[in-house]
């Protein structure tokens, strides 16, 4: 568990939840708790402590259940006094809990079948429960996206970087837009990598001297580009919830609560728009996946064609020296050039001629032209 005292110009960070429990509300800025999932099974009569003591206020159990919950898709619930926003995340690495020891790995991870960058995937869900001063997220264990973020709020906290410019959240609704950027930006190194293995695989699909057996892959490939289309759509879906429901938030008091609603909005409106551009990159994948496929078989498909015209020319062109062949096997004796020292020259002569005849003539109308293949 990692626990931020954010203020304005400075962040402290800490892992003790009893000594926080006991400090109470702090008098400025706001606290971001980040637990694993298992941690927070585990810990949740702890956390619940800590909220109540913070805050005034629990969570109630089916938010538990939500946050608990591994499987559970992207949504958006709220009451009076929190808001709870399940986001599905998009990143490489899939560790699961050590059921014996909360907030630690697996060292032993049981493997999954499809090419490499498909075993990376993970898009377990991540929690937030938004309170007034407090955000409570529930990550998966090991989670990157946490650890990311939480060395990038530190950096923003030194003085170089506040010397730059930069900002620290000033809201746990602020801070949790923040995350859900940096979880939605994390897709680019993900989409780089399914990008160059769908490439090869294109490479390999529509060159004729090569055998393309990675056909299990290539569908795993393709559920997986459809399962992530499906995490996005459920991603914006969410997002534009909270989005509608920030819109019904009481109108601020002072011209600094108002701009900060304001840039609240602008930052909410920014990460739908990151997530739609993840929703474009995603289906122009899985296009594009499907149309190698489809001119796999059309390269193929044409290929059997050239064959089978080549065959059927050779036919036509064997086809009247059988039957030259066949008059001359016939059992009669008035044969004309059987008996003929020339004849066997005679008749071989014909059915080259003949055979020429038909060459040129395929050749003419490009029964045997050659192909660029």
């Amino acid at each position: 568990m990692r626990i931020f005292h954010i203020q304005s110009t400075s962040v402290t960070e800490s892992s003790d939840l009893q000594a926080l429990t006991a400090a109470g509300a702090p008098a400025q800025g706001l606290v971001w708790v980040a637990c694993a999932r298992r941690e927070f099974e585990v810990l949740q009569g702890e956390v619940q402590t800590m909220l109540q003591a913070l805050c005034g206020q629990q969570l109630v159990d089916l938010h538990i259940s939500d946050l608990i919950n591994n499987q559970l898709p992207s949504h958006y619930d709220y009451t009076s006094q929190y808001d709870v926003l399940v986001f599905r995340r998009l990143a490489a690495g899939n560790r699961p809990s050590d059921l014996d020891n909360p907030g630690q790995p697996l060292t032993q991870v049981p493997q999954r079948g499809g090419p490499p960058i498909l075993r990376r995937i993970d898009t377990s869900p991540v929690g937030f429960a938004v309170f007034d001063r407090v955000l409570l997220t529930v990550h998966p264990t090991d989670c990157t996206v946490r650890d990311a973020y939480a060395a990038k709020l530190l950096q923003a906290a030194s003085l170089e970087s506040r010397t730059a410019g930069a900002r620290l959240p000033t809201s746990p609704a602020d801070l949790m837009l923040r995350i859900i950027n940096q979880m939605v930006d994390g897709f680019l190194e993900l989409r780089r990598e399914l990008t160059h293995q769908l490439d090869h695989w294109q490479s390999e699909l529509l060159n004729p001297k090569t055998r393309f057996n990675n056909w299990g892959s290539l569908l795993d490939a393709r559920l997986s580009l459809h399962t992530l289309d499906e995490i996005c759509e459920d991603q914006r879906a969410a997002l534009q919830d909270w989005i509608e429901a920030l819109k019904t938030w009481p109108d601020a008091d002072t011209p600094a609560a108002h701009r900060e609603r304001d840039l609240l909005h602008v930052r909410s409106r920014d990460v739908l728009e990151h997530i739609e551009r993840v929703v474009h990159h995603v289906r122009r994948l899985e296009q594009s996946a499907e149309t190698a496929v489809q001119m796999h078989f059309s390269v193929q498909g044409s290929r059997t064609n050239d064959i089978m015209r080549t065959l059927t020319v050779l036919t036509a062109i064997f086809l009247p020296l059988n039957l030259v062949t066949g008059f001359f096997g016939m059992n009669f004796d008035a044969l004309p050039l059987i008996h003929k020292e020339s004849g066997i020259w005679m008749a071989v002569g014909f059915m080259v001629v003949i055979a020429l005849g038909l060459v040129a003539l395929f050749w003419n109308k490009r029964y045997l032209a050659r192909t660029g293949r």
